[in-house]
């Protein structure tokens, strides 16, 4: 009896021609992926639901301080959180923290970029790896080491420096000085800059190392000297990686304490001066006054905490809106 095509069986399948979307299919009915992708999942929602946690927290301790509140929040210079009635703002802290911050990252990203291609293209293996190890090392110093570091070295040692400043930019206004104690914005930049630079550092090292050596290849095949190179080929491929590097070294120098609070003279006064003993940033504050503060008080603290969470959250946010920007440049 003939068989027509119409009525003939369909030969099973081969192995490999499965399409893709049957096999990941297949794939996600295994009794370890679903568990693997369950477990993923509920961290992922986990880590919002612990945000979302915190958010709610500052903000309710933050409403009842704001409430008993007799100053403007964002436009205050004191902070008597404890006075009856309470009055206090964060305008001084605010700029602190932001300033410091500022001062820290202009100092510590070039330099921790010129170190990384330094371990990365430039020095030999033998000076390469202890190298690293050092940097690497540096990033697990306590804070409050570098804290009593600054405070019995780094302050006693830095009135050369100020008087050049003084002698050279002091006509600015911004770097004039006045023979008092060196425990300013500025030297708190310097610190927080030494604190960030192995972070940083380690980071865009490990992005360097990944450059696609073809590229680097070809350029020199093609007569390019080292550094252009590095500016043609290396630069690009790990820009988003030195942002993302930037950004850790910026999140802990916006919310470093113990070193802050160690070398800082704090004032609630905004100077011209960045040599200008005193000022403030929020997490000093918070570790100062806490042990002090009434109810209100500490309330008064949780709000300026939650400004320092939200300007964390926002920095963050715009480190990946810029990254996204350059996605072709992403590994």
């Amino acid at each position: 009896m003939d068989i027509t095509p119409a009525t003939a069986a369909a030969p099973p399948p081969l192995p490999g021609s499965a399409p893709a979307s049957a096999g990941q299919t297949k794939a996600a009915a295994r009794p370890g992926d679903r568990i693997f992708l369950a477990l993923s999942r509920g961290s992922g929602i986990l880590l919002l639901v612990i945000m979302a946690a915190i958010a709610v927290f500052l903000t309710i301790r933050a409403a009842n301080a704001l409430s008993h509140n007799e100053g403007h929040f964002f436009t205050t210079f004191e902070w008597r959180a404890n006075a009856t009635p309470p009055v206090f703002g964060i305008a001084v802290l605010a700029f602190g923290t932001i300033v410091s911050s500022l001062i820290a990252m202009v100092i510590a990203v070039p330099v921790a970029i010129g170190i990384a291609l330094f371990i990365s293209h430039y020095a030999p293996r033998k000076l390469s790896t202890p190298l690293s190890y050092v940097i690497d090392l540096l990033a697990a110093v306590p804070s409050i080491v570098y804290g009593l570091w600054g405070a019995l070295f780094l302050v006693p040692h830095l009135g050369g420096l100020y008087s050049w400043l003084d002698d050279y930019f002091g006509w600015t206004g911004v770097f004039e000085y006045n023979d008092g104690a060196a425990r300013s914005l500025f030297t708190i930049g310097i610190l927080l800059a030494i604190m960030i630079l192995p972070i940083v550092t380690s980071v865009s090292r490990e992005v360097f190392l990944q450059a696609p050596k073809m590229h680097e290849e070809a350029a020199l095949a093609l007569g390019a000297t080292r550094w252009e190179v590095i500016r043609m080929s290396v630069l690009p491929f790990g820009r988003s990686g030195v942002i993302s590097a930037s950004m850790l070294g910026l999140g802990r120098a916006l919310g470093e304490t113990m070193a802050v609070a160690t070398v800082l003279s704090p004032s609630f006064e905004i100077g011209t001066s960045l040599l200008d003993p005193g000022g403030g940033t929020f997490a000093q504050n918070i570790a100062s006054s806490f042990k002090e503060s009434g109810e209100i008080g500490k309330d008064a603290l949780i709000a300026s905490g939650l400004v320092l969470f939200v300007l964390t959250l926002l920095v963050n946010g715009a480190a990946r809106l810029i990254i996204a920007r350059r996605k072709e440049y992403t590994a």
